[in-house]
């Protein structure tokens, strides 16, 4: 975890984005941009063993628009957390689960 001048805490990982209920935003170079719900986005990536940490996290996403347009992935260039809805929806952890992550992270 790291902070700012301010104080403010910045978020490292897609844990850290969750728990303290930033939404996480991908840029790719093409302009397109999608939100996701940083705890569903946590429990895709718990599940599947996937590193949360977000330079680790970025080599995961790939932009759909460009995927369609020039038939190639091209990795998202910006993951950052930021306060707007989001526009991609994944299925949620389970309450009893998030509440024991919640628990190791403050432990």
């Amino acid at each position: 975890m790291a902070r700012c001048a301010d104080g403010l805490k910045i978020a490292n990982s897609i844990f850290e984005a969750a728990a303290w209920s930033y939404s996480i935003r991908l840029t790719c170079k093409c302009g397109h941009t999608a939100v996701f719900d940083p705890h569903a986005l946590w429990w895709l990536f718990e599940r599947r063993g996937w590193n949360g940490s977000f330079v680790q996290a970025k080599r995961r996403f790939y932009c759909s628009e460009c995927k369609k347009q020039r038939s190639w992935r091209f990795t998202a260039i910006t993951l950052e957390t930021c306060s707007d809805p989001p526009t991609i929806s994944l299925p949620m952890p389970d309450e009893p689960v998030w509440k024991r992550a919640i628990n190791r992270f403050r432990g």
